[in-house]
Order: C-alpha cells, then structure tokens, then sequence
C-alpha cells in the first residue's frame, strides 16, 4: 500500500521500496527511503527531524482512509488523532 503524502512523497510498505516489508518514507522523485528514525529534511525550515516526526506531521495536511491512518500510525508507532 502506498499513502500519498504531498507531490513528492509517499509511505510505503510495497516490496519494491521496503525490505522485510518495513515500513518506507519514500521520495518519489529520487527514490530515496527513509525508515522513522532516519533524518530527515521535508522542509529547510523544519530542518532536519525523525522521519516518523516528518511523517506524523504531513499526515494532519492530507485526507486519510481507515486504512491509510493504520499504516502511518503503525510506521509513526502513535495512534493518530
């Protein structure tokens, strides 16, 4: 499953991208993966946080299904509000 998160990033836990079906903040554009505890810049002004810091924080900007807000709070490991 893959959860868009803005234009150039997405959650993702597809074969192609995570390894031992972990988890994956990807960037669409380079490919480049990152797990939660990876650094992570999203933004200069946010500078460098936790992937699943980057992560929790997009995911209040976009609609989520059920399903969508299970993976990111299992990948953030915090149950979304």
């Amino acid at each position: 499953m893959k959860v868009p998160l803005t234009r150039s990033s997405e959650l993702s836990d597809e074969p192609a991208m995570s390894s031992y079906d972990r988890l994956v903040l990807v960037n669409r554009s380079t490919g480049e993966v990152w797990g939660p505890g990876d650094l992570v810049e999203a933004y200069a002004f946010w500078g460098l946080l936790p992937a699943a810091r980057v992560v929790a924080r997009l995911a209040k900007t976009v609609r989520l299904t059920a399903g969508e807000k299970a993976l990111v709070a299992r990948f953030v490991g915090l149950p979304l509000r």
